[in-house]
């Protein structure tokens, strides 16, 4: 029974609380002894607050009993290392950060906590978020609770496996090309990339247009569940000054929908079982009733350097100007220094350069938009990358072909380049080292309640890929 409370989804638990048929006390019960079990396994939390938690989850009972309960009330949320809390120390990965106490506290974690939700843990990081994968020299190596061998992705890595292991109901993380999606493939969760602007981001990251923060769930519909508590204007962030958005909680109609297929947006490489699970999953959206299209991307490497430019010019140089001196060199993993020397690299020219391609990505993708009214491809293009994996010194090979060690593995980053475009990743299947694959759903600009709407419809015909019948295996199991 313990089992199935940890990977109850939070709308289902939710419901059990309502009814006084569980309490908040069981579920956070049940995961902490999950977590004592499996965690050092996993390594997917930095710090936890479990007697906090404790305490809280008592409060929460009691709001059942007496009729004041919050939309979130008692549901356990882990907190990626990165975002900050106000008094809570925040080291985002990195040994110079150790005692970084935040004088602020996020907008998202903000409204989580007014919502309900209890925070008992923070989750694991690569140094400055800067990685696709999980490990850092502080708290050392995250691993895939379907296969410890393999990185369950980063940078919201922890967050990820946490959910996947059974630690916590919910887990934010945030994304600069990929870092919540990433993840949400490789552990088979759900994870939303939400129009820039919809999720308010503390200043000075919500400036960036690459730069998104979300959440990672179990199900679709507790992604609907959040987006409707996160979503929407903040004081702090101009981005977000747009309407309310509310997503009702009503699948969309596939009859007559379009979905553009694009397996490899012009010029990635695959591994076959992520090709094989991809076109399956594409099998299901026209046995729904949706009519496929093949679209052809013009898109090509540029995506990589655009992105790298891009990022080096506002989150690189921000990272350069505070900690790329000599004293604090010694301290950086190895990938965070070889991030500042790519980061160094963009030059004014070659700033005009990435915003001229990205105007071109846009022109193709905006084509394809005229054929079709979504379009899906994977999230990662391969589930074999080493957990242990370090991109300023390791090749990566696949389907036979040396690719980018920094960002040829996945395939999320064109759509921070086009960050008003909404994506949502959903589990596509299992690879043949026993590791989730997942697909990318991209809808039109600031069309994110009809994508969400369109997941919920995928969600009713598949269900959820994790639940307290399928989730990984407690004994380690690594294949190659």
């Amino acid at each position: 029974m313990g089992t199935d409370l940890c990977y109850l989804d939070a709308c289902e638990a939710l419901q059990l609380f309502r009814r006084r048929e569980l309490s908040p006390v069981e579920v956070l019960a049940a995961q902490i002894d999950r977590y004592e079990e499996f965690g050092g396994d996993i390594n997917a939390f930095t710090q936890t607050a479990f007697e906090r938690a404790q305490l809280q989850a008592q409060l929460a009972e009691r709001a059942y009993a007496n009729g004041s309960a919050r939309p979130l009330e008692g549901v356990s949320t882990a907190i990626k290392d990165e975002t900050y809390i106000l008094g809570e120390i925040t080291t985002n990965g990195s040994r110079l950060l150790q005692e970084n106490v935040a004088d602020t506290t996020d907008p998202v974690p903000e409204r989580l906590m007014a919502a309900g939700a209890i925070f008992h843990a923070r989750t694991a990081t690569p140094e400055f978020s800067v990685a696709a994968y999980t490990w850092s020299d502080l708290w050392g190596v995250t691993r895939n609770p379907w296969n410890r061998a393999i990185t369950p992705g980063g940078s919201s890595g922890g967050s990820a496996a946490a959910i996947a292991a059974g630690f916590c109901t919910i887990a934010n993380g945030t994304d600069m090309g990929g870092s919540v999606r990433i993840p949400a493939s490789q552990c088979g969760l759900v994870g939303l990339k939400a129009s820039h602007g919809r999720i308010p981001e503390i200043p000075p990251y919500n400036v960036d247009p690459y730069v998104h923060h979300s959440m990672l769930t179990r199900s679709v519909r507790d992604m609907v569940l959040l987006y409707n508590l996160i979503a929407g204007p903040h004081p702090v962030d101009l981005m977000s000054q747009l309407p309310k958005e509310r997503v009702p909680a009503e699948p969309l109609p596939m009859k007559g929908m379009t979905v553009g297929v694009s397996l490899n947006l012009g010029f990635y490489s695959l591994d076959a079982d992520v090709r094989r699970n991809t076109l399956n999953f594409v099998q299901t959206l026209r046995d729904l009733g949706a009519e496929i299209c093949e679209v052809e991307l013009e898109w090509d490497e540029r995506c990589i350097r655009t992105a790298q430019i891009h990022q080096g010019a506002h989150i690189g140089h921000m990272l350069r100007e505070k900690y790329d001196n000599p004293q604090c060199r010694e301290q950086l993993t190895s990938y965070a220094r070889h991030y500042f020397s790519l980061s160094a690299a963009a030059t004014p020219e070659c700033i005009r350069e990435a915003n001229d391609y990205a105007q071109q990505m846009w022109l193709s993708l905006e084509q394809a938009f005229r054929q079709c009214d979504f379009l899906i491809c994977p999230t990662v293009c391969s589930t074999r990358v080493a957990a242990d994996f370090d991109y300023s010194c390791d090749q990566l090979e696949i389907d036979g072909r040396v690719v980018d060690p920094v960002k040829g593995w996945f395939m999320t980053y064109p759509f921070n380049t086009l960050s008003r475009c909404p994506v949502l990743s959903l589990p596509s299947g299992i690879a043949d080292n026993g590791v989730p694959t997942g697909v990318q759903l991209v809808a039109r600009p600031y069309r994110d309640g009809q994508l969400l709407q369109l997941g919920l419809a995928l969600e009713a015909t598949l269900g959820t890929f994790i639940t307290p019948a399928h989730h990984p295996l407690p004994a380690e199991e690594v294949i190659a």
